[in-house]
């Protein structure tokens, strides 16, 4: 029963997140780039430049899009992360459809700067909620699922593209190198919230071994056994190291807890992994 709760709980606290995030996009859009001629980044990016060229509805476009997109991640990602990326895009689209476009700002640069931490915010939201807004998150996540690179760097080059793109059916310069600062900032927002690909390797020096085992590699992650003895009680036990990403590092602590109240954990933030990194497959 309390498990049941407990994914109730977790089910409402990722919806209203994903919702969030869906409102905060929209708001980026409609008050801050939309109404300067910004871009944004990824598919949302490519929408503007259409919607800009033939004054189509940008919101549709971002649905239309994203489509075959979410398909491709569907395939590679795994359904839950798909699932909610579908109900980021369609109520980002809902929101795009109900918000106004009004200019909160006349400043270039400031609606760059503000556009580029709204919609960088909402797409680490999304991200870190399980799910994404849909497009280049969806690209990224597959790139950071094969190598170890951070999601809102693929984001900053993917985005080039984009920035071409509009360079070529507008010739503006200067609108383009003030839509590269936003999705510039929204890529280094991401990285600040979205954390899945930052690492730490934890020893854990424990006398439950096995419990501790047993509930651990119930994870896609390597641990290794190091025989320990105390200096002081002269008693012997085992040292568990594991590295894990620090997005996963709380329900770790927790797994930990609930076998070995007294286990000694050491947590040390880790450069780079050479070898078998197991990532995550949502769903």
């Amino acid at each position: 029963m309390a498990k049941i709760m407990y994914s109730r709980k977790q089910f409402i606290f990722r919806l209203i997140m994903m919702t969030a995030s869906s409102l905060l996009l929209a708001f980026g859009f409609n008050m801050l780039l939309v109404p300067l001629q910004l871009l944004s980044g990824g598919i949302s990016g490519v929408a503007m430049v259409i919607g800009y060229i033939t004054n189509s509805n940008i919101g549709w476009l971002y649905l239309v899009l994203n489509l075959p997109v979410l398909i491709w991640g569907w395939f590679e990602l795994g359904k839950q992360i798909i699932m909610w990326s579908v109900y980021s895009v369609i109520t980002s689209t809902l929101f795009l459809q109900l918000l106004p476009v009004h200019a909160l700002a006349d400043d270039m640069l400031l609606g760059a700067v503000y556009g580029g931490i709204a919609v960088g915010l909402a797409s680490g939201i999304a991200l870190r909620g399980g799910g994404s807004t849909g497009g280049f998150d969806i690209i990224a996540s597959i790139v950071t699922l094969k190598k170890d690179i951070p999601v809102g760097m693929i984001l900053f080059g993917l985005n080039g593209f984009v920035i071409a793109m509009h360079i070529i059916f507008t010739k503006d310069f200067e609108l383009a190198m003030y839509s590269l600062v936003s999705i510039f900032v929204a890529g280094k927002m991401i990285d600040v919230i979205h954390i899945k690909h930052l690492k730490v390797t934890v020893f854990i020096i424990t006398t439950q071994t096995e419990a501790m085992l047993k509930q651990l590699l119930s994870h896609p992650r390597g641990i290794t056994i190091i025989k320990t003895r105390g200096a002081y009680t002269s008693s012997d036990k085992d040292m568990l190291m594991t590295v894990r990403t620090r997005y996963e590092l709380a329900e770790l602590k927790k797994q930990i807890q609930s076998v070995d109240k007294f286990a000694f954990v050491t947590i040390v933030e880790t450069v780079g992994v050479v070898g078998e990194f197991r990532r995550l497959k949502e769903g």
